[in-house]
């Protein structure tokens, strides 16, 4: 028995379209592979191994966030490393005024425009925010840690009020002449002192959180990045210039002045070795924080060729497949054209 097949201009046309759409989805992945050297749909061609790929680009996005995260924690450190070194150079230099004002005549009058901008300076070197937050609040990074010293202020308030108590007068009064080195010493050693102590330091000048800002900075490495203004340094600088800057110094009898200036000299000097030793702790994180960029960038190095080796395209072959597909269509898309001509009409 026979059979006969019968052919039509529709199924050839339907043919061609067929192998025409499949061509050119084959040809969109073939140029993407030989583009990019990799597979196009990397799970379709992995199949049960993806997983193993899935892993190695989680790791290397984390690497690379804590890479990221690494360069805006070294760029705070850096302008908090240079706010300490500047506060430690200050106080030095105001040391060095002091020793000289506490055997100088008038030596109130003289050393009170430096203590009044050393004071000012502090207040804005702990006040400075990077990238919007404040770098010396602690945890507290949206509130400016230290509030200003000026008239009304909580810190101003507290000074003048807890002088007034001790004497019985105010700072400009002429009655300053009065105090005796022994009521300064008692005045400077029980209520002066609190003022810089907690729980005084924390309601009167500052906002700034104890805990300190703790950042990952490798996979195995969390550290503290971060200084908080209610370092004893700071307390000790804040406390020497308020002193010879707001307790009518000017106006001191010369021994109960040299009772301040020695009381101050023992802040500065105290006050400079905790910077030194906080500066050389920051340093130390610095370089953890090198350290541990320059690890994950190996690392990254690494898990990338696995990445690669795993995904990779033979781009000589890719080439290959993208020009023969590219034949293929023209050929299917000219056989197209041809039958398009092609009509019962001339055979009539």
């Amino acid at each position: 028995m026979m059979s006969a097949n019968y052919v039509s201009t529709l199924v050839l046309h339907s043919s061609l379209r067929y192998s025409i759409t499949n061509n050119q989805a084959a040809l969109s992945k073939a140029s993407t592979e030989a583009t990019t050297g990799r597979f196009a749909d990397v799970g379709l061609q992995l199949g049960a191994t993806t997983g193993g790929d899935v892993t190695l680009r989680a790791d290397l996005s984390f690497a690379d966030q804590l890479v990221d995260t690494n360069g805006l924690v070294a760029g705070r450190l850096d302008v908090t490393q240079d706010r300490i070194t500047q506060l430690g150079s200050t106080a030095t230099d105001f040391l060095k005024d002091l020793i000289a004002a506490r055997s100088t005549d008038g030596g109130g009058r003289i050393i009170l425009p430096p203590a009044s901008s050393n004071l000012q300076d502090l207040i804005g070197a702990l006040n400075v925010s990077y990238n919007g937050s404040f770098l010396f609040s602690g945890i507290n990074t949206q509130t400016q840690p230290i509030t200003p010293y000026q008239a009304g202020s909580a810190s101003k308030n507290k000074v003048d009020a807890d002088f007034l108590a001790a004497f019985g007068f105010t700072q400009s009064s002429a009655s300053v002449n009065t105090i005796t080195p022994a009521q300064m010493q008692t005045f400077l050693n029980g209520p002066f002192d609190a003022e810089f102590a907690s729980p005084a330091w924390n309601t009167n000048w500052s906002t700034a959180t104890d805990q300190v800002m703790q950042s990952r900075i490798s996979t195995t490495e969390i550290a503290d990045t971060s200084v908080s203004a209610n370092q004893t340094g700071f307390r000790k600088l804040a406390e020497a210039y308020t002193m010879m800057a707001d307790l009518g110094n000017a106006n001191l009898d010369q021994s109960t002045f040299q009772v301040v200036v020695d009381k101050a000299i023992g802040l500065v000097g105290s006050a400079i070795t905790d910077l030194a030793t906080l500066g050389g702790d920051m340093g130390t994180v610095q370089q953890r924080i090198t350290n541990a960029t320059d690890k994950l960038k190996t690392q990254k190095d690494i898990l990338n060729n696995q990445i690669v080796g795993i995904e990779k395209v033979d781009p000589t072959e890719a080439s290959v497949r993208v020009n023969t597909l590219q034949t293929q269509i023209q050929t299917a898309l000219a056989l197209t054209s041809q039958l398009q001509k092609i009509s019962l009409i001339n055979y009539l």
